[in-house]
């Protein structure tokens, strides 16, 4: 056991679940303004809650909410400040020796800062004397492409869509986003296999499977609201079946803390059904075992005049490319499988067996599954399984990508995009009257490459811990030092911000549960969740500090300064977000009548048009997608593989491993191919 890691015993949820939440209002000293925003979390006219992006059920429960939902909150609503006072007492030197929790636990930041490096300190700078500087910088460099527009995924739409037009207004095509570190592979594997790059399932298809297969996530620490989905599905009777190399607790058994039984009589659910601990990096090899030994008992019944395991009416309809695919199989051998994925053929033989069984089946998948350097092949063979039986587009069944951010596919979705199609960019034109790049830009590798070889001269970020996000985050930190200019809009100081550049700059941005008041009066924003619904949210907490401003506010504040003759209407739209939203409807069509469809409770959800078995691909059909390529062999150490009535043993050496395939990244494809770029400080497995 390493040091600091407790073993642990019982489910997951639970009283250890509320004894965190209580430690954590408590830590936050703000116990008031906590209970507050917990009766406003992910309700209809709330705040959407910043955690993760895991829907909101259609009835909700007068607290819908969960562990790490409420320490996110209370991370955000805490009593705690990072003042000028406090950074007149502490220079940036000794702030490094501080550890990324201590630095965030300063509290939040509360007036806009501008580094002084004769001191060494953040010292407090007035906003237009900030936006004025920024803009000049910015007007200064010899070309739009030396700078770098960075986006987390916590940002609301409308601040993402009014980012990236300032950016292409300016004449940057630059985006690194978070998305690359994370479901990159699912954007380009998915649109590749089904013509759309993201989940095709909605909430309500856990009430109607009969098997939910998780596979490189765990949902207990990175979306645990889907532990009570998950228990849902179990005490029905459906199966589920989990893939990881570790075994987590918020996989095998959850007790729900809003159950009275649950509590009271020390209750608990079991989650998984059978538990396979793959080897790290053997899914592809695991997938296709699992596939072959489906083959080969559909063949096998066939000759028995049985009933075939393949949907073939399925796959004569709406597939491309099964022949090729059965073709690879036929030629992969057992032993290799194997080896590659560290469990048996029987286990394979057996995981099959069981998806045969079920007509209706989801996967669920995470970073487990996207955060290799053959990611998009994992996710093409998580398809791939799917469309053997048809079990996409129907009822109950689909793919399941769990995103991270609370809104890390909405971002994407209104233009935080390094490749944007020809057809965005002429209609962004047409709306504003301005001129756009065609130029493809950089995503988060392709950013901090030029930084280091001094291509860039500018980062903004907004939001985020971008050098503790990328891999090998030395390689990071150095090259963020040769900027000319940085800033970050930010709720908290973070390791990044002390990564410092000749000027730098701080911004102080509301969160998610703060009122956001304008000219307009009450603004709302709007995020886009795992399952394509989009809903707003709407802050109720008196602001941490009267000096705090919105992210549209401060991104149109930084655009008319860099750019005095815009034609567009940055004022207007910052200070009534309804327009906005109509800009995004003129340009997108997937969001027309935008404001009046966030009016309906629950929000509208986005066109996904594999969902109804229509391709949006070259063949017009889904397209099986074969991956040759063998498993990487990293571990030689024996292993115990399990499946059905399984002792889950827990392997925590393999974070270290995870470590260092993140690093090799940086020297394979593009990120344009989809492959993930990076790992960040999540856990592939876990995370």
């Amino acid at each position: 056991m390493f040091r600091g890691v407790n073993g642990y015993q019982g489910p997951a949820g639970g009283w250890g679940a509320v004894r965190a939440v209580t430690t954590s209002v408590f830590s936050q000293k703000a116990v008031a303004r906590d209970i507050i925003a917990m009766f406003r979390m992910n309700q209809v006219k709330g705040f959407d809650c910043p955690g993760c992006a895991w829907p909101d059920p259609e009835h909700r429960s007068p607290m819908e909410l969960c562990e790490n939902g409420v320490k996110a909150v209370s991370w955000e609503t805490t009593s705690k400040k990072a003042s000028p006072a406090f950074f007149r007492q502490h220079s940036v030197a000794e702030l490094w020796n501080y550890s990324d929790y201590e630095l965030e636990n300063i509290g939040r930041l509360t007036h806009p800062l501008k580094y002084d490096r004769a001191t060494d300190r953040w010292q407090a700078v007035d906003w237009q004397v900030a936006f004025a500087e920024i803009g000049e910088r910015l007007r200064s460099y010899d070309s739009p492409e030396q700078v770098e527009f960075y986006t987390s995924g916590r940002t609301s739409n409308e601040a993402a869509f009014l980012y990236q037009l300032f950016a292409r207004e300016y004449g940057s095509s630059n985006f690194p986003d978070c998305s690359n570190m994370c479901h990159g592979p699912t954007s380009a594997g998915l649109t590749q296999s089904i013509g759309m790059g993201k989940g095709t399932v909605e909430l309500e298809d856990f009430e109607h499977c009969d098997l939910v297969i998780c596979i490189g996530h765990n949902p207990g620490t990175n979306h645990p609201r889907m532990l009570t989905t998950l228990r849902e599905v179990a005490q029905r009777g459906a199966r589920i079946i989990s893939i990881n190399p570790l075994a987590e607790r918020g996989l095998e058994r959850f007790s729900f803390p809003q159950s009275p039984t649950d509590m009271l009589k020390g209750q608990s659910t079991v989650l998984s059904n059978d538990y396979y601990q793959v080897k790290m990096g053997g899914d592809s090899s695991l997938l296709k075992g699992v596939m072959k030994a489906l083959i080969e008992m559909d063949e096998a019944r066939i000759l028995l005049g049985q009933e075939p395991c393949l949907d073939r009416a399925f796959l004569a309809k709406h597939t491309q490319g099964y022949q090729a695919l059965y073709d690879d199989l036929h030629q992969c051998r057992w032993a290799d499988l194997e080896q590659d994925s560290g469990l048996t053929r029987s286990q394979m033989e057996d995981l099959a067996y069981r998806y045969d069984k079920s007509n209706a089946t989801i996967i669920c998948y995470g970073l487990g599954i996207t955060q290799h350097k053959n990611g998009t092949e994992n996710v093409q063979q998580l398809v791939n399984l799917l469309l053997l039986k048809g079990n996409m587009g129907k009822r109950g069944a689909g793919i399941c990508p769990l995103r991270g951010h609370s809104n890390v596919q909405g971002d994407r979705s209104v233009g935080i995009n390094e490749a944007a199609s020809e057809a965005f960019l002429l209609r962004l034109e047409a709306r504003f009257t301005i001129r756009v790049s065609r130029k493809h830009g950089r995503s988060s590798v392709e950013s901090i490459r030029a930084i280091e070889r001094g291509e860039a001269k500018a980062l903004i970020c907004m939001g985020g811990n971008l050098a503790v996000a990328m891999p090998q985050p030395q390689r990071t930190f150095e090259a963020m030092k040769k900027l000319d200019l940085q800033v970050h809009v930010a709720t908290k100081l973070n390791r990044s911000h002390l990564l410092l550049a000749k000027h730098n700059y701080l911004l102080p941005a509301l969160g998610r549960t703060e009122r956001d008041v304008q000219v307009g009066g009450i603004q709302s924003v709007t995020v886009e969740d795992s399952m394509s619904m989009v809903h707003a949210s709407c802050g109720t907490l008196k602001p941490a500090s009267p000096w705090l401003k919105s992210e549209p506010a401060i991104v149109a504040a930084m655009a008319r300064a860099t750019l005095p003759n815009s034609p567009v209407n940055w004022e207007a739209m910052s200070g009534h977000y309804h327009l906005i939203r109509e800009a995004i409807a003129d340009v997108i069509p997937a969001f027309a009548d935008y404001n009046a469809r966030i009016e309906k409770p629950g929000g509208f959800r986005m066109d996904t048009p594999a969902s109804r078995r229509e391709w949006h691909t070259a063949s017009g059909k889904a397209n099986f997608v074969v991956s040759r390529q063998r498993a990487v062999e990293r571990d030689k150490q024996p292993r115990r593989c399990i499946g059905a009535g399984y002792a889950a043993q827990p392997r925590s050496v393999q974070h270290h491993h995870l470590r260092d395939e993140r690093s090799l990244s940086w020297d394979h494809r593009s990120p344009r191919r989809g492959v993930s770029q990076s790992g960040g400080n999540r856990c592939t497995r876990p995370g």
